[in-house]
């Protein structure tokens, strides 16, 4: 062991740094629930779902952003009068990649999506705005501990990873 006090504590500080980087508290994830302004500018008045233009309502708007100017988003369709009445509720924008249940995985675009009541829950689909092409499904299920109901939800991730559909929850994860 070194003799001198100096390179004693010169010693102690490098072998303790470690320490100190490990408590440092972990940054938590970039992404944050978008202002009502940040929603309203990703989103459309009139959304493109295959041959029509749906009228949305954005005081129903929903959804997360990062620090990179992605967000993911979510609006009600009011589908009254068009083609897509009892198919679709809801359109998605998602420009960042995202997995919804365990096999439903979604790259940077504009989705539709619509859902059934089943036996475990809700199975949501989801479909391509622009063609009506079915990407996939995934079931949003009732919690164990119950939540304030929600029409329609995307909670950071900080929060909880979850989309909420009235009192159903299904996870996700950014990809």
């Amino acid at each position: 062991m070194p003799n001198s006090p100096r390179l004693r504590a010169i010693l102690i500080a490098v072998l303790l740094m470690p320490l100190a980087l490990l408590a440092q508290p972990r940054p938590k994830s970039s992404w944050r629930a978008a202002t009502p302004a940040e929603l309203e500018s990703v989103l459309p008045a009139r959304a493109p779902v295959e041959k029509e233009r749906i009228e949305t309502e954005l005081r129903t708007a929903t959804g997360i952003t990062d620090a990179h100017g992605h967000t993911i988003a979510a609006v009600v369709l009011i589908t009254a009068g068009y083609a897509a009445n009892g198919k679709y509720s809801h359109f998605l924008l998602v420009q960042s990649p995202l997995a919804l249940g365990p096999d439903l995985h979604l790259v940077p675009g504009s989705y539709v999506l619509g859902w059934t009541r089943t036996e475990d829950g809700l199975l949501v689909h989801v479909f391509e705005a622009a063609t009506g092409t079915e990407r996939g499904t995934f079931v949003a299920r009732i919690p164990k501990t119950p939540t304030k109901v929600e029409p329609f939800k995307i909670w950071p991730p900080a929060d909880r990873s979850v989309i909420q559909i009235g009192r159903f929850l299904a996870p996700y994860s950014l990809e």
